[in-house]
């Protein structure tokens, strides 16, 4: 174990943790927006990052150039996040140099090498997306080795495995996740306003900073694609309320 290895797990007791002592905000990445106006309400409603899904098969998916005509509309310090899945660099390239800015999400079977491949050369950051596995089976997931194959990512983004790609609006089971991750990661899969804060509770003690990135947890019912501004304020209220128990260091029991 480190000497970061907390106290219960080295005793094997229940694992029950104290709020951080220091406020720390969770950034929210709002993702697979396809329209103008859902743009403008997740920037209303206090979003972080804007994902635009650039794969093919996704019913969220968007072209480069309307994913370009998307990321005009924000504001600075509102980042453009793209979503490739087994893309080849040259595509992955291109499409960046439309969106000024951008951070590049690999959410396929994309390598190390792959990532670094397509991002070095103009030194941009990329979130890999680790696809944990539903139910009991997310034991068996080496998250340690995946982070540490992964460590030029500036983030791992903790998503569930379905068939396809992306968390298809499941949640993994959080609490199967190592103590003490050593990572910044990025909370995803199924995640919504009557959910996340259970979700923050859990994971943000096991890594170094923790974000959360919501789809279908901020959709019209039955409308992929189509986000509802009304459950974005929501989402937001509730991450806002798991950080504000950090702040007045209420503690925060991991289950």
């Amino acid at each position: 174990m480190t000497p970061d290895t907390p106290d219960h797990a080295r005793s094997g007791s229940a694992p029950v943790l104290a709020a951080a002592s220091s406020p720390e905000r969770t950034r929210i990445k709002m993702c697979g927006l396809t329209r103008d106006a859902d743009v403008d309400a997740a920037v209303a409603a206090g979003a972080d990052a804007i994902g635009f899904v650039l794969y093919a098969k996704s019913p969220r998916h968007v072209s480069p150039a309307r994913a370009a005509e998307l990321a005009r509309r924000l504001p600075p310090f509102v980042t453009p996040v793209l979503l490739f899945v087994n893309e080849t660099t040259s595509n992955i390239r291109a499409a960046c140099t439309r969106v000024t800015g951008a951070v590049v999400q690999f959410h396929g079977d994309e390598s190390a090498q792959e990532c670094h491949a397509a991002c070095a050369p103009d030194q941009r950051p990329y979130l890999r997306a680790a696809r944990i596995p539903l139910g009991e089976a997310g034991r068996h997931f080496d998250l340690l080795k995946f982070v540490q194959d992964f460590s030029q990512a500036q983030a791992i983004l903790l998503d569930a495995q379905v068939d396809g790609y992306g968390g298809g609006g499941h949640t993994f089971q959080w609490s199967l996740l190592p103590p003490n991750v050593g990572a910044h990661l990025v909370l995803s899969g199924g995640l919504n306003a009557a959910n996340v804060i259970d979700g923050i509770t859990q994971v943000r003690p096991r890594a170094k900073t923790l974000a959360v990135d919501v789809s279908s947890g901020i959709e019209v019912p039955g409308h992929k694609g189509i986000k509802d501004p009304g459950r974005m304020r929501e989402f937001v209220a509730a991450v806002r309320q798991a950080d504000q128990a950090y702040t007045t260091n209420q503690p925060l029991a991991l289950i």
